[in-house]
């Protein structure tokens, strides 16, 4: 699987364990894009959600995608800092069509002193049981959120003070 070019435009589709079709981001710009890595930015993009009601960003915003860990990062550029916005998810695929991953409910919400809260925990056990998530999906989500909150702690990866800056700035390159 290669994955999309710089420059280029993507959509990104969020689904659900069950295979319906959960939320889409109408375009985002690609940054960075291999197999293994995802990076891409967008502001004030259109997201449609699985009932059709429909809503835009609110400011600009740097995703992280990995294609062998269980969790997406999304930094907001807000002008009191930057807000991240963790998804426990599937790993990314892509393909001609998207960017696609399985959204498993559970969130980590980070602020810019770095302190996180876990989000949807509720949400989480009411769809482990309608859906059926399998055991070792638990484990694998529970092990990945732990590597997350390393990562948060260690300032690893887009945690890290220049990372979102970085990127935002190649972003805006292809903006203006």
């Amino acid at each position: 699987m290669a994955g999309p070019n710089p420059g280029m435009q993507m959509e990104i589709q969020s689904y659900k364990h069950n295979g319906q079709l959960h939320r889409v981001w109408e375009s985002s710009t690609v940054l960075k894009g291999n197999r293994n890595i995802v990076i891409g930015a967008n502001d004030k993009t259109l997201v449609t959600e699985s009932d059709g009601r429909t809503w835009l960003t609110r400011e600009p915003a740097i995703c992280y995608f990995h294609s062998m860990l269980w969790f997406n990062i999304i930094g907001m550029l807000r002008h009191d800092g930057i807000y991240y916005y963790c998804n426990i998810s599937s790993p990314f695929v892509y393909d001609s069509e998207a960017l696609k991953y399985i959204d498993y409910d559970l969130d980590v919400k980070v602020f810019p002193d770095m302190t996180f809260t876990l989000l949807d925990e509720d949400e989480y056990q009411q769809h482990s049981i309608e859906m059926n998530y399998p055991k070792v999906l638990d484990q694998i989500l529970r092990n990945n959120i732990d590597v997350l909150i390393r990562w948060i702690r260690q300032r690893k990866g887009p945690f890290s003070p220049e990372f979102i800056d970085q990127w935002y700035e190649r972003y805006l390159t292809y903006r203006y």
